[in-house]
């Protein structure tokens, strides 16, 4: 177990949904002793006033745990709004980690609260997030960071640790530091990082790996990398993306437990080289899921991140005149499946239709 924090030391949190991510930090935070307050739909926050949270680590041998950490409602707080939440108040930092697609509509509900929200750490992939929750609520209210680790989630509250990798923490904001300590108390493995953009950036190339592919193909990331032209096509699209940074004056940066520039390496060597390192990566990167963009257009919520990721990468290559026309076509072609504009079964294991289109 993690040692207890001093009252000095103590963060005072607020976390917005018991999602995967987190469940992970903040129930680890209150397995440190740190105060977490969560925010959740109100039929939700009535479930985990009952149950509380569980959390499966046991991959992490340092923890000294044969079985799942339950912890007990009455270790947090569970609040069904945020001016609810608030009344626990005034808190450190907020954690926020819902999809790029909710961020918008999110601070549409937070702005009026301005004042009273403390500094939120974005924990969200893709680079569009914090620029719109500096937009709502001011640049200090918002520190960069990222999450490596891979989190499965069995239910609201109820996690399982599948990788560890750890967490990035931009150091542009004066509580940076003093996350990376408690993070780091609490076994999440932080690393600080001067610069917000490379390790943003960074991390959404991890993010890119086999996922429209797999969304629009339905097909897994092995059937993906082993089929020739969609490998060449994975190609593209990554080189794209680092042509787009080195545009940026972004560099690559390796990332807790994920060599991103050993990823970058390999994308710029011949194909035959690179594929059986880049097929590694795509399918142990997310701990054997299928990837984030197939499991939000099969369950059907009518929502994709692809835009705040490969679309990223097409708004970015035309300010800066680099063509990005392969991320464009995955781009649009994933938001007409999720938008019901074509079926899902148009390119459904039909790998030469999609090829076709380019």
């Amino acid at each position: 177990m993690a040692v207890p924090q001093s009252k000095n030391s103590q963060l005072k949190v607020l976390a917005f949904g018991a999602g995967a991510i987190g469940t992970y930090i903040g129930g680890s935070l209150v397995l440190a002793g740190h105060n977490v307050v969560y925010v959740e739909q109100a039929q939700v926050a009535e479930e985990l006033h009952e149950r509380g949270l569980r959390l499966e680590l046991t991959l992490d041998k340092r923890r000294d745990t044969k079985g799942a950490f339950l912890i007990d409602p009455s270790s947090f707080v569970i609040a069904s709004s945020i001016e609810d939440a608030l009344r626990y108040g005034p808190f450190d930092v907020a954690l926020y980690a819902l999809k790029s697609f909710d961020t918008a509509t999110a601070m549409e509900v937070i702005e009026p609260l301005a004042d009273k929200m403390p500094p939120i750490l974005c924990l969200s992939n893709g680079v569009d997030n914090e620029p719109i929750i500096a937009k709502a609520l001011g640049p200090d209210k918002v520190i960069y960071g990222t999450v490596t680790s891979a989190i499965g989630r069995r239910a609201a509250g109820d996690i399982v640790l599948e990788k560890l990798r750890g967490m990035g923490v931009a150091t542009t904001h004066p509580l940076s530091d003093r996350l990376v300590a408690a993070f780091n108390g609490a076994f999440l493995n932080a690393q600080p990082f001067s610069d917000a953009d490379n390790m943003k950036w960074s991390k959404m190339l991890t993010n890119l790996l086999a996922n429209p592919l797999s969304a629009i193909l339905d097909m897994s990331a092995a059937e993906i990398y082993a089929h020739r032209g969609l490998y060449k096509l994975e190609i593209a699209m990554l080189r794209e993306c680092l042509a787009v940074m080195e545009a940026q004056h972004i560099e690559v940066v390796d990332l807790p437990g994920t060599p991103v520039r050993a990823l970058a390496f390999a994308v710029r060597l011949p194909l035959w080289l690179s594929k059986p390192l880049l097929a590694r990566a795509a399918g142990g990167g997310r701990g054997g899921k299928m990837p984030s963009f197939h499991i939000d257009l099969h369950s059907g919520r009518g929502k994709s991140e692809v835009d705040y990721l490969h679309g990223a990468v097409v708004r970015a290559g035309k300010r800066t005149n680099v063509p990005t026309p392969v991320n464009q076509l995955l781009t649009e072609t994933l938001l007409a499946l999720t938008n019901g504009e074509i079926p899902l079964e148009e390119y459904a294991h039909q790998p030469k239709k999609l090829l076709a289109k380019l």
